[in-house]
């Protein structure tokens, strides 16, 4: 497991394990890959970062994930797995969000997309070196998307060796 501080200052433990937290996630963030690009979204407000949010009532973790890239995307997947999970502690209070990764099928116009203003695809060697760039959410400025990114690297090179 690993910790470091977020962008405000909070203390964030990482686990590329499930189950290794207290308490159940109730949120997802959806890491996806589309060929050679990430895919991220437009948040209205906080600017690019990888789809994700809360699991409603009655769903679950994937389905969740899968949701809310459809939602803020447009984009089918054709594979989601999770990959791990981490919490943010801050001000005496707790969340978990569990980590997905999901490879894109196809990527659909939508009238709307809720809170975004849509897809944004950037290509994979790109990403890491923009991320602390002002169009980019603080949720993509910590250690959890540079080492996600890491892993899924990781994950797939095995998977091709």
């Amino acid at each position: 497991m690993e910790s470091f501080f977020d962008y405000y200052g909070g203390t964030v433990r990482l686990s590329f394990e499930k189950g290794k937290f207290t308490i159940e996630p109730k949120h997802v963030l959806v890491i996806c890959r589309m060929g050679k690009h990430w895919l991220l979204t437009k948040h209205k407000v906080r600017g690019l970062e990888f789809p994700g949010g809360k699991v409603e009532s009655g769903e679950s973790l994937e389905q969740a994930a899968i949701r809310e890239v459809k939602e803020e995307t447009g984009a089918a997947l054709a594979h989601i797995e999770q990959i791990g999970e981490y919490e943010v502690t801050a001000n005496s209070e707790s969340f978990v969000k569990a980590v997905f990764y999901g490879e894109v099928m196809e990527l659909n116009k939508k009238a709307h997309y809720f809170e975004t203003d849509g897809p944004a695809l950037i290509k994979e060697d790109q990403l890491l070196p923009q991320l602390n760039n002002q169009e980019f959410s603080y949720i993509m400025k910590d250690q959890v998307i540079k080492r996600s990114l890491e892993f899924i690297m990781d994950l797939n090179e095995k998977r091709h060796v």
